[in-house]
């Protein structure tokens, strides 16, 4: 196990009928605020409406900004800095999902810097102040409601980034499994995979003596495969969303990765595929998580023989190690596509024209330095294009 130095100041309120709380909960910090959201889901389920009589309830007074798409976009993002910066804002109240939240702190880290907050991005340079970010979560995927991190898409430079920072965790994050009730199916399928793999970015490392997390990882991997075949048969049970909203935040918050080398080669080859296709995020990793594990068994056999006996179920005997591993890898594209995801880039709509481009820029930062991708293997640019060739 590594060293590690692990902290989450973020306040989780779970549970119904808590976001007409966020008046009182974000008093302390503001008497007027952002409030950041996405098209008009949130005004036509009345949450909207809840959320603002809250505010105002409690004295505290706001300015909006909609229009957060999938993918969050960095043109958005500078307006929303110059928004704050005219209005005097200095708290944002995100009410969304994964993109609304990520767009928020993006907004956040860019209010009190002089240059362009794409600047992070592309380089990766320290921030030294954020406003601070809270969040009222209507779509359990990212795990953005309590992690430190953010990704932003530069439609221009058809670049999607990450950047994380412990500033970034929001303050407080209210999470009511009834807001879930109403998600298309493709969401619900499409946020189950991010949050597997979450935690399969994590799972996957070289880090040995890691039995807590290792058991961690399993258990929450189990519980959100079995809470979300419940969801297949009955989109509105509570207690299903419940298990699944709580698994999406200890996915990405943090606690998984502790004392363990990560991956989140997956994930950035992913970022590929949403820069350039606009694919969901969600959907491009069910295609790209097996291809990658097809790719690399062989060279780590222990942790994939380890994930299809304790995570996929693979029973019987274990002489043939690889059998079972490529089993393992089997079951979990079948889950995928139980879900409803393609097993294939060409069924995301994805031919072989990019698919170098995509290798390079996986690897290499917008300057063109090489940039590293992945640690249970270090994934070269011909890796990348094997991956996506697998895909394909």
């Amino acid at each position: 196990m590594l060293n590690f130095d692990y902290s989450n100041k973020t306040r989780i309120v779970f549970g119904k009928g808590t976001e007409t709380q966020v008046g009182s909960l974000v008093k302390p910090y503001a008497e007027k605020i952002l409030l950041h959201y996405g098209g008009g889901s949130i005004k036509k389920s009345g949450l909207y409406d809840r959320v603002a009589a809250s505010l105002r309830e409690s004295g505290v007074s706001f300015v909006e900004l909609g229009g957060v798409q999938p993918n969050p976009r960095l043109s958005l993002i500078h307006q929303g800095i110059e928004l704050c910066r005219r209005e005097g804002i200095g708290f944002i109240l995100a009410v969304g999902g994964g993109s609304v939240i990520d767009s928020a702190k993006a907004i956040a880290m860019g209010v009190p810097y002089d240059g362009d907050v794409w600047d992070f991005f592309a380089t990766g340079k320290p921030i030294e102040t954020a406003l601070p970010v809270a969040t009222i979560l209507t779509l359990p995927a990212t795990g953005s409601e309590a992690s430190d991190g953010t990704v932003v898409t530069n439609e221009e430079a058809q670049l999607k980034l990450p950047y994380g920072d412990v500033i970034l965790r929001p303050v407080f994050s209210i999470m009511n499994p009834e807001l879930y009730f109403t998600l298309p199916e493709n969401q619900v399928a499409n946020g189950v995979c991010d949050m597997m793999s979450h935690i399969m970015e994590r799972y996957f490392t070289n880090t040995t003596h890691t039995d807590v997390t290792d058991g961690l990882c399993e258990s929450v991997l189990r519980t959100i495969m079995s809470n979300a075949r419940i969801l297949k048969r009955d989109h509105t049970n509570y207690d299903a969303w419940a298990e699944i909203a709580l698994a999406g935040t200890v996915a990405h918050n943090g606690l998984l990765g502790l004392g363990r080398e990560e991956d989140w080669g997956c994930h950035n080859m992913e970022h590929e595929l949403s820069a350039i296709y606009d694919v969901a995020h969600g959907a491009g990793l069910a295609v790209v998580t097996p291809a990658w594990m097809r790719h690399i068994y062989k060279e780590h056999l222990p942790i994939f023989v380890q994930f299809a006996v304790n995570v996929m179920g693979v029973g019987g005997g274990l002489r043939d190690l690889e059998a079972v591993a490529l089993e393992g890898i089997r079951r979990l594209q079948a889950f995928f596509t139980e879900m409803g995801q393609p097993s294939t880039l060409a069924g995301l709509g994805i031919d072989s024209r990019h698919l170098a481009q995509m290798a390079y820029k996986a690897t290499h930062w917008p300057d063109g330095s090489p940039k590293p991708l992945g640690g249970l293997k270090k994934l070269s640019e011909q890796d990348a294009l094997a991956v996506y060739q697998l895909a394909l």
